[in-house]
């Protein structure tokens, strides 16, 4: 067991997979010389080479495209997008071409793809560096979406990634990298997908978060308990798979849910949340189910950021709500 921070827990994942499998190779802007914007792939290269850390043009598309084309042969491509919201340039490449290889050749070619790329706020970072676009995603049929929001998480899940025979999306929370510090186990382990985390244990209302907003809902936690009310969190760590039966469940004990996500509020994974609460627990619920999200805008200057990031304050007063509806 050792105390990593996130980024350290993700570096030492990517080290220990292409150790153990030589099929395993790094793409991305500036992952091999540099060892990554945020180092996450740091000494890489020179341990591996440039055969295996290869570092590509600035350029999105051509990617996605090559790992595609790589992972057809039979490679097992982890691509680096440096950022969540420059997918957008290579939109097509993993939805129409990535996201479907496996239904388009009826299962003969599936596409063994990692794409990891950092979100969210709080970090000041310029426009399109933060956006928080999982739903977009989690809506592009072929894909699974892994959200981690611990260190432990974040490298049981990426070797979860690596070897899924799909191609995985791993958002990984840019404010998480260098302050999210865990023990993670220094062997080889996994974290299943579909199933959700416990963050605290309790019986007067629901919190559903995941990712960057963890920590809010956290901090949400603590002073509620102050005022006496007691906040079963969960974080749901995969967005696709879903863990809805646990997700379900989490619900049905208090009967009261607030769901807390950076995206922005219509059309947001929250809104799935609560169409699956209001299908499968409709019966068990006390009060109508709240959103805390982001404002349906675009991402701001990074000198207002903290007035469009769903905040704790938020939080308590969504909570309050439910409570006395």
């Amino acid at each position: 067991m050792a105390v990593m921070t996130m980024i350290d827990a993700i570096r030492q994942a990517m080290l220990d997979e292409m150790e153990r499998d030589d099929r395993v190779i790094l793409m991305g802007q500036d992952v091999g010389h540099l060892g990554g914007v945020f180092r996450a792939t740091d000494g890489l290269q020179q341990r591996f080479t440039s055969k295996r850390v290869i570092d590509t043009p600035l350029a999105e598309s051509v990617i996605m495209g090559s790992a595609y084309g790589l992972a057809l042969t039979g490679l097992v491509p982890v691509v680096e997008i440096q950022f969540l919201g420059f997918t957008q340039n290579c939109f097509h490449q993993i939805c129409q071409q990535v996201g479907r290889s496996r239904f388009r050749t009826r299962g003969d070619h599936p596409a063994q793809i990692t794409i990891r790329s950092p979100f969210g706020g709080n970090v000041r970072t310029p426009e399109f560096h933060s956006d928080s676009m999982e739903a977009v995603f989690a809506q592009s049929t072929g894909l699974k979406i892994v959200m981690p929001s611990t260190a432990y998480d974040a490298k049981g899940l990426l070797l979860e990634a690596i070897r899924d025979p799909d191609p995985v999306m791993f958002f990984e929370p840019l404010r998480g990298y260098r302050l999210q510090i865990d023990d993670v186990p220094d062997g080889d382990y996994t974290v299943p997908f579909g199933k959700l985390r416990v963050m605290s244990e309790g019986d007067d209302v629901t919190l559903v978060t995941w990712s960057a907003s963890v920590p809010v809902v956290e901090a949400a936690v603590k002073q509620l308990a102050e005022r006496g009310i007691s906040a079963h969190a969960v974080d749901l760590r995969t967005l696709v798979p879903l863990d809805e039966a646990g997700l379900v469940e989490a619900v049905e004990r208090t009967g009261r849910c607030v769901v807390v996500h950076e995206g922005p509020a219509t059309a947001g994974f929250g809104a799935e949340v609560i169409a699956l609460l209001q299908e499968q627990a409709f019966y068990s619920l006390e009060a109508p189910l709240r959103r805390v999200t982001a404002p349906d805008t675009p991402y701001p200057m990074p000198g207002i950021e903290q007035h469009y990031i769903p905040a704790t304050s938020l939080v308590m007063r969504a909570v309050q709500e439910v409570l006395t509806d």
